[in-house]
């Protein structure tokens, strides 16, 4: 039975500073998501040189989150191990930011950052999850900050950067936005899990559960395209003569219209069928592609941003709403490193090599022809299982 906060308990600071440590946090991603390959490119690395930067370290990270979700289930300690990670990440940053153009020195601290850094997310969302669970409120409305933070960053960062003196400042842009949050560290307080605790043999019952790592699959499957164009919408909206600004718009807008979806569907989610839902998800995932496939206009794709409401805020939501109902308590963090480990890692080199071979072999549309193809097909899965499950349980 899950544990709530009483009323006059709900005035707690725990709330409020994960909702800003989720807005600080994605605030972090959108300074090196976008500007760090900006930043490599004024160091003087090629295209294919900061290609393989900026997937490999998401990808090698992706592959160590489960063991820290791990350790944090066991050790009931998110805030300790959360305080670790981004201190060994910034120390990272600061020797990534002195290598200059030692391309090798570069590749060892890049793969540190993201390895310190990208695991740190997942458990952000356990104790958000968890906490918002226990004040009977959603998790969406502490996850919107999220978006709010990466929607302020994505549109003002060009400009705090033109004032700084160029795209060479970006490690002071990056210390100055981590600091914020690692200081929001001090006020929170970790939750501990329900249930009988972390052990070998809880740990196993994941393993060992064929309905959760089939839906790992499916997501893998919805979450290579979504990937695909994380990686490639930048390079094919400049291939068809798009600005770095509205590069910039199009992942702002895209930030930007998740808010109102996590502000309002966290309140239903008890009323639906996860499959069911993931599963029209991935119908419109495969209509968005289509539509991104039929055009050539980046000023059309940039507006084609907006599908992110009813799709990838919709997937998220839903992806972790089930994580947290299928596994219990003590297993949070390791089932959200896992969901993560898929969707970031996987999924996300995956997508990334994919998308590079299809754009250069066919041109940058035959990218997205692919993501409506397999998104079809990762929909009809979801809806296939929800159907299958269905009639066995009548």
């Amino acid at each position: 039975m899950k544990t709530e906060i009483k009323d006059g308990d709900r005035k707690d600071k725990q709330v409020l500073v994960l909702r800003w440590l989720n807005f600080w946090q994605y605030a972090i991603l959108a300074v090196v998501a976008p500007f760090l390959p900006l930043y490599f490119s004024n160091q003087g690395y090629s295209s294919s040189q900061i290609g393989f930067l900026m997937v490999i370290g998401p990808f090698v990270a992706s592959l160590v989150q489960p063991m820290w979700g791990y350790v944090s289930d066991r050790l009931q300690a998110v805030k300790a191990i959360i305080f670790v990670l981004w201190t060994l990440a910034i120390a990272s940053s600061v020797v990534l930011f002195h290598a200059g153009s030692n391309y090798v020195l570069t590749l060892i601290f890049v793969l540190a950052l993201y390895f310190f850094f990208q695991p740190s997310m997942p458990l952000v969302d356990s104790i958000s999850v968890q906490s918002a669970s226990r004040r009977g409120i959603s998790y969406g409305s502490v996850r919107l900050f999220g978006s709010m933070g990466y929607t302020m960053i994505s549109l003002t960062g060009g400009a705090i950067l033109a004032l700084l003196g160029g795209i060479t400042r970006l490690p002071y842009l990056l210390w100055a936005v981590w600091a914020i949050p690692l200081l929001l560290l001090i006020f929170l307080k970790d939750e501990p899990a329900e249930g009988g605790g972390m052990t070998l043999k809880s740990l196993g019952a994941i393993f060992k559960n064929k309905s959760f790592l089939w839906f790992l699959v499916l997501v893998f499957i919805i979450s290579v395209p979504h990937r695909l164009n994380d990686v490639m919408l930048g390079l094919y909206m400049k291939e068809l003569g798009a600005t770095d600004s509205m590069v910039g718009w199009a992942w702002a807008l895209a930030a930007a219209v998740e808010i109102p979806v996590f502000a309002l569907l966290g309140r239903y989610l008890h009323k639906i069928h996860e499959f069911a839902l993931l599963g029209i998800v991935g119908l419109l995932y495969a209509l968005r592609w289509l539509i991104y496939y039929v055009t050539d206009e980046p000023w059309v794709l940039l507006f084609l941003q907006a599908g992110a409401a009813l799709t990838f805020a919709i997937f998220w939501l839903v992806a972790m709403h089930y994580v947290a109902r299928v596994l219990p308590p003590e297993l949070g963090a390791t089932g959200f490193s896992l969901l993560s480990m898929v969707y970031l890692g996987l999924a996300g080199m995956s997508g990334g090599l994919i998308g590079g071979s299809l754009n250069d072999l066919y041109g940058g549309e035959s990218m997205y022809l692919f993501a409506s193809l397999v998104s079809l097909l990762g929909g009809v899965l979801f809806l296939g299982t929800q159907y299958l499950s269905g009639r066995k349980n009548r």
